[in-house]
C-alpha cells in the first residue's frame, strides 16, 4: 500500500476543495491519500516544519499568491516551496499559479525548479489527475503554458540573462527607460547598453521599443 502525505496551500478553501476531490476520485486503488491542507504561509510553515522532524511530506502543492507570514519572512508560495526544499530535501514540489507571463515562469523553474508546475487556467480535473501521478512516478510534470515557454526558450538560439529579461518585463509593464534604474543597482547608461544588445538580438531595425517587446514575445521571452 503506497501512504501518500500531501499538503496543499491555497487561500481559497473552494479551489483545495477541488484539488482533493480530484485526487481522491482519481487515485489508484493501491494509494492512500493523507492530505493537510493551509489558506496562508503561517499555516503551512507550521505544518511544514512539524512534519520534517517526522514525517515529511511527500507532495506539496503551493499557490504563489498567499497572505504573506505575520514575520514578513514568508510573501508567497515561491518563498514557501524554497522552505520545504531546505527542511524536507525528497518532498515533490508543485506550484500553482494563475500568471502566465514567462517572465514569472522563468522564474520559478529557476529558483525552484519545481516536480509539477500547474498554470490554474490550463487546469482540467484530467490534468490535474494525470500530472499528479506523472509527479509521483517521473516527474517533472509541466502544464501546457509552461511547457510551450519551455520549448521557446530552449529552441531560441537567443541567450537573454536576468537583468536583461527584467528589462523586457518592466519595459512590457509600461516602465519609462529613465525609471528602469529604480529597479537595478546599474546606471541608466548601462541600461540603455543593454536595451542596445537587446535590439541587436532581437534584430530590430527600426530602433523602437514596442517592436522589441514585439519580437521578445514572439520568441517567448515575454
Amino acid at each position: 500500500m503506497d501512504h501518500i502525505k500531501i499538503l496543499m496551500v491555497d487561500d481559497h478553501p473552494i479551489i483545495i476543495e477541488g484539488y482533493q476531490n480530484v485526487l481522491m476520485a482519481t487515485k489508484k486503488e493501491n494509494q492512500t491519500l493523507y492530505i493537510d491542507t493551509a489558506n496562508n504561509c503561517d499555516t503551512a510553515v507550521a505544518m511544514m516544519e512539524r512534519a520534517s522532524k517526522k514525517y515529511p511530506y511527500h507532495v506539496c502543492f503551493f499557490d504563489i499568491s498567499l497572505p504573506g507570514s505575520a514575520d514578513g519572512k514568508y510573501a508567497s508560495g515561491e518563498d514557501l516551496a524554497l522552505l520545504a526544499k531546505r527542511i524536507m530535501p525528497r518532498t515533490k514540489i508543485v506550484i500553482l499559479t494563475m500568471f502566465n507571463e514567462t517572465y514569472r515562469i522563468h522564474n520559478i523553474i529557476k529558483e525552484i525548479d519545481p516536480e509539477g508546475f500547474l498554470i490554474k487556467s490550463d487546469l482540467t480535473s484530467m490534468e490535474l489527475a494525470d500530472g499528479f501521478q506523472q509527479i509521483l512516478k517521473s516527474p517533472p510534470y509541466y502544464s501546457s503554458t509552461v511547457s510551450n515557454y519551455t520549448k521557446k526558450a530552449i529552441s531560441s538560439d537567443i541567450y537573454v540573462d536576468d537583468i536583461n529579461r527584467k528589462i523586457l518585463h518592466l519595459l512590457s509593464q509600461g516602465i519609462k527607460t529613465k525609471s528602469l534604474n529604480e529597479y537595478f543597482d546599474i546606471s541608466t547608461s548601462a541600461i540603455e547598453k543593454r536595451k542596445k544588445q537587446l535590439k541587436n538580438l532581437f534584430s530590430v531595425e527600426d530602433g523602437n521599443d514596442e517592436t522589441l517587446l514585439k519580437e521578445a514575445r514572439e520568441k517567448g521571452f515575454l
